[in-house]
């Protein structure tokens, strides 16, 4: 690969990636999840439910692919197996299938972790003075956060 000069030291870039893959990891995770649970849910709720997992899921599938290819954008390869995600995923499976309200309880928790997550991120990116990986990176934490608050009210 050519050399990549995008106003980021190579160490910089690195340190960047290598947290990336970390997001990348927990949001693939996480993807995989409600993506199981909106094919297993059932129960009064699951209209509702499946439809919301859907958006869900869908959203975290292009959220993805932009994580990935900006690990790539720093020069960095991005891990794409389950092997690979199962090591770095503070996601955890959840076998068997949950009750509904389980689930909810599950993925709220869950996306409190990826938001965790963005924020160590966000921390290593600013100390790169990586602006794009900023931006990104605050914008699917608002993602998380509101969608965690919205699974809290479900909740209550």
């Amino acid at each position: 690969m050519n050399a990549i000069d995008i106003g980021l030291e190579k160490q910089d870039r690195e340190s960047v990636a290598q947290s990336l893959k970390q997001l990348l990891a927990d949001s693939y995770s996480l993807y995989l999840q409600t993506h199981n649970f909106h094919w297993n849910v059932t129960g009064p709720h699951f209209v509702e439910f499946h439809s919301m997992f859907e958006q869900q899921y869908s959203e975290l599938a292009l959220a993805v692919d932009e994580i990935a290819e900006r690990i790539r954008t720093l020069g960095y390869p991005a891990p794409g197996t389950y092997v690979q995600f199962a090591k770095l995923s503070n996601v955890k499976e959840v076998l068997g299938v949950p009750t509904a309200m389980e689930m909810i309880s599950i993925l709220k928790k869950n996306h409190e972790i990826v938001v965790r997550t963005c924020r160590e991120v966000l921390r290593v990116a600013q100390h790169a003075c990586d602006e794009s990986t900023i931006a990104l990176v605050s914008d699917r934490m608002r993602v998380h956060e509101k969608t965690s608050w919205m699974l809290r009210a479900i909740e209550n």
